[in-house]
């Protein structure tokens, strides 16, 4: 992971210094002890995840950055984790040459992942970018189970009922919407599955 995030900043800085605190910023906060989902393992899926549409991807490299920063900051009792992320994303990513407006760019896409809802409906990156951080939802069962797991691990704090109403909540959420993926691609080939998951989810947690 080192060498990719490496290889991807160094097209935009030479300043090594950058590039190395960069890269122990990012592996400092995904392997914190309170992250059994959101972690460079999740990171890792979403880029191999991410080799099946690549090219139909508009900006590839600031697609990329987004998914880097995207769950940077994660506290699981905090509702301002993708603000806090997008503000770090553009820290780091002012002190490279790369343009304001593909910063701007990065910016939105992970703001994106907090609602899960694309505002440019015209904007295939940012529907991919929400695409991929849902694709674990279409999993197989067995798959699907050990992240229900890894979520409750990072919710410990709440005892088990107030973690099963909020929790059916969230994904009831899903079930609700006309659509769990943004992409014609994702609906089409993952949304069946994502959607049967969910519901058996709701289901268990009764």
């Amino acid at each position: 992971m080192q060498q990719k995030w490496t290889a991807l900043i160094t097209k935009y800085t030479a300043n090594s210094s950058l590039i190395a605190s960069s890269w122990v910023e990012i592996a400092q906060h995904y392997t914190q002890r309170n992250r059994a989902y959101h972690n460079l393992t999740h990171l890792q899926s979403m880029f191999q995840e991410l080799k099946q549409s690549e090219h139909q991807i508009k900006d590839l490299d600031v697609l990329e950055f987004a998914i880097w920063y995207h769950d940077l900051i994660y506290n699981s009792l905090k509702k301002d984790n993708e603000e806090r992320s997008a503000d770090f994303a553009k820290k780091i990513l002012s002190q490279t040459n790369l343009a304001t407006e593909r910063i701007e760019k990065c910016y939105q896409l992970i703001l994106a992942t907090k609602t899960h809802h694309a505002r440019d409906t015209n904007d295939l990156d940012e529907k991919l970018m929400i695409d991929l951080d849902l694709e674990i939802l279409s999993r197989d069962w067995v798959t699907y189970k050990v992240y229900c797991q890894q979520i409750r691990k990072e919710y410990w704090m709440y005892p088990g009922p107030l973690f099963r109403k909020g929790r059916k909540q969230a994904m009831q959420h899903f079930l609700e919407r006309p659509n769990i993926y943004q992409s014609a691609i994702y609906r089409q080939e993952k949304e069946a599955q994502a959607r049967a998951n969910i519901q058996r989810e709701i289901e268990e947690l009764l």
